[in-house]
């Protein structure tokens, strides 16, 4: 934690344009934040909390906007089509600017190009998660599983990360499971649950408390090396399975061509969030991984990462729809 919040203190900060600095000029008027999830979801959650605190620090409200779909592409074209004056932010993920371009034919956008990075705002920890019907606990029970009834297993998913993670898995693992897409992850809990479908891969933050209450049961984290937030769970590299490690990040942009002192500005304010330690013990006990970036490594980050899934989505086989 020490060291996170060092990391977000110690960013480097361009001053602002005198202009700009002032109160009077910039926010004049509410702030539009938009998600690219359904309420309720943990990108919401989480979304919720940077807007209450952006609002604090900002001293305008920031209105929170849910526009869900398309893996989050309705939000990401919204995002697009906005004024870049600084009053439409974009809260989202891997699942609109890493996956949904190899996952679509046509996204609409280009994830580079068309938006402004502000700031990367952290990592969602995945986990491997079963019903309580299915006889496996480990990872390598649930592969034995799988092998013994092939096709017969099958596997949910709620987003682009549960899509590939679950295909990534079968492939590294050597099995066959059967996928079951859901439009949410809180569905495809909602029918894990009532064993309506034996496994899936889901973040740690909305897993949690049906974990801890037993409804579901937790098998792995969905990376290469243990989680600091889930220690008690063994990572695949520990369950035998190579080169996985997945997880997914989350960070805030604008539409092209901001203004770099509104998203200097708006890159402090994020980063003092994440340094603020109540805040930061907020979104660590949801299961989130915070700390902060500079705009121009997380534009550096984006672009890394849209060839890493774009690698990961055609060695699973994933066809784009």
């Amino acid at each position: 934690m020490l060291a996170l919040l060092g990391l977000a203190c110690g960013i480097s900060l361009t001053p602002l344009n005198p202009a700009l600095a002032n109160d009077t000029q910039y926010p004049q008027k509410p702030i539009s934040l938009v998600i690219a999830f359904p309420a309720g979801t943990t990108s919401d959650s989480i979304g919720r909390i940077f807007a209450s605190e952006l609002s604090k620090s900002m001293g305008q409200p920031v209105v929170v906007e849910n526009k869900p779909g398309g893996n989050a592409t309705i939000a990401a074209k919204h995002a697009v089509k906005a004024k870049p004056d600084g009053y439409t932010l974009f809260l989202t993920t891997n699942t609109s600017h890493s996956a949904a371009p190899w996952l679509l034919k046509n996204v609409g956008y280009d994830p580079i190009k068309d938006f402004t990075a502000i700031s990367r705002i952290g990592n969602i920890p995945f986990i491997l998660v079963a019903n309580n019907n299915v006889s496996a606990n480990k990872v390598q029970d649930l592969v034995s599983l799988a092998k013994q009834k092939p096709g017969e297993i099958t596997y949910a998913s709620g987003n682009a990360t549960g899509i590939l993670a679950g295909a990534t898995f079968s492939n590294r693992a050597g099995i066959d499971m059967l996928h079951v897409p859901y439009k949410g992850s809180p569905n495809a809990l909602t029918d894990l649950m009532g064993g309506r479908v034996d496994v899936m891969f889901n973040d740690l933050p909305s897993s949690l408390s049906y974990i801890q209450s037993n409804k579901i049961k937790a098998l792995a984290v969905a990376s290469a090396k243990p989680s600091a937030i889930a220690p008690d769970l063994e990572s695949m590299e520990m369950a035998g399975i190579n080169d996985f490690d997945l997880s997914a990040w989350m960070g805030v942009f604008g539409p092209a061509e901001m203004d770099p002192a509104i998203v200097n500005r708006l890159n402090t304010e994020l980063n003092r969030i994440i340094a603020d330690p109540a805040v930061y013990k907020k979104l660590s006990d949801m299961g989130f991984d915070a700390f902060g970036s500079k705009p121009d490594e997380f534009g550096q980050f984006i672009a890394a990462q849209l060839d890493v899934w774009g690698d990961m989505i055609k060695e699973a086989g994933i066809e784009p729809q």
